[in-house]
């Protein structure tokens, strides 16, 4: 099946500071050079809080993780689990289809879907607030028929329950999910018939239901608030499990900033020069170790004789950053060869993803790339033209 982009896209996208947070602790899982394998999350965290996945957000997940676009793309088309069309702005409802449900009237549920919501699959209802599809396997076989809507299971459905159950939503409540006709979980019908003895003490709903029940996330965009942040990979003392210091990613930033408008907004900041005083920043919560005064470096209104640097060139920055840098002042790679670690805090605390410079090492790639000479990461760049009309 062939997965296109949708026709229409938002101008921009930006995760919430809490997702942002999250997206960026995430990333440290994985050690250096190996930032990429941290997509997949982000591009799920970005579609949980969007309700689907739009180009801005894949580019700017791309942007997080170093990646040419067309790669970011050719993971967000590849895995069904990414919608690339609007869904509904209150859920998107999925109907299992295959052999258990289908016998037990999952074809009950489309026709509810195609009456209720649309006639065809991933079309938004009337009002926008729901979309529709039919899926493979959800794994609730012994539960069948069954939907899985927003993040939960509604199991055991009927026709009649399953459309007042949408009716439900589209007046602004949420449904427990888990079984609708009365079990506890996915027991036979008539009660237990073995392990009666450890029926006793049990939480009110089964563990799936219970934790949907207590977060209230069901059908809810996620804005990173739901539940705390945890990084139990990284200890008290900042390091990474079985990771030496060094290979450390560093901890996220605490704001996230639209890709679209990443450049205007850095360009403001170079317009109101900040003071070049020491300005000293906290430890991280991770342990790491305060901020260094800060020095803004030396910079150009405009490249010389009207040629810039491939910046792209450098480990690390993507098209959007290279047109940060750009706004910023920085053109050539003398000039982020020559930075001191004082510009490097002041560049650093203007660019989305602090830490970058040194975890990625701009300064040894600029002075390589500077003296004439090519990086490994320059010589695959081209040769696989990652960026390719972006140049």
């Amino acid at each position: 099946m062939l997965r296109r982009l949708h026709s229409e896209q938002p101008e921009s996208f930006a995760f919430t500071p809490e997702n942002q947070t999250w997206a960026e602790a995430q990333i440290t899982k994985f050690p250096e050079g190996r930032q990429a394998s941290a997509i997949i999350p982000l591009l799920w965290r970005a579609q949980e809080q969007e309700g689907w996945l739009t180009k801005p957000a894949i580019e700017y997940v791309a942007d997080m993780l170093g990646m040419a676009y067309i790669r970011a793309l050719e993971v967000a088309s590849f895995y069904f689990m990414f919608q690339l069309q609007p869904t509904g702005s209150i859920a998107h409802v999925q109907i299992c289809g295959t052999t258990s449900c289908m016998i037990c009237g999952a074809e009950d549920l489309i026709a509810v879907c195609k009456e209720k919501i649309a006639n065809k699959p991933f079309t938004l209802s009337a009002d926008g607030k729901f979309t529709w599809e039919e899926v493979e396997c959800l794994g609730a076989c012994t539960n069948a028929p069954m939907a899985q809507i927003g993040k939960d299971y509604y199991e055991d459905l009927t026709a009649e329950g399953f459309a007042k159950l949408l009716d439900d939503l589209a007046a602004g409540q949420v449904p427990l999910p888990g079984p609708q006709n009365g079990r506890y979980a996915a027991e036979p019908k008539s009660g237990l018939t073995s392990l009666t003895e450890y029926e006793s003490g049990k939480t009110q709903y089964n563990a799936s239901v219970q934790l949907a029940a207590d977060i209230g996330d069901t059908v809810k965009r996620i804005d990173g608030t739901e539940v705390p942040i945890l990084t139990p990979w990284i200890g008290k003392d900042g390091k990474v499990a079985g990771r030496d210091t060094a290979d450390t990613p560093p901890p996220a930033p605490k704001q996230a900033v639209p890709a679209a408008k990443q450049a205007a907004a850095a360009k403001k900041a170079a317009a109101e020069k900040p003071k070049k005083s020491a300005v000293q920043e906290p430890a991280s919560p991770e342990g790491g170790a305060a901020a260094v005064a800060e020095k803004e470096p030396e910079t150009l209104s405009a490249a010389r004789g009207g040629q810039a640097d491939d910046l792209k060139m450098l480990k690390g920055v993507g098209p959007k950053l290279e047109e940060t840098l750009n706004e910023l002042g920085f053109f050539h790679f003398d000039q982020i060869a020559a930075w001191s670690e004082a510009e490097i805090a002041w560049v650093d605390s203007r660019l989305k993803f602090k830490g970058r410079i040194e975890r990625d090492g701009w300064i040894e790639q600029a002075k390589q790339l500077a003296s004439g000479e090519e990086t490994e990461f320059a010589k695959k760049a081209k040769a696989d033209d990652r960026y390719g009309d972006d140049d």
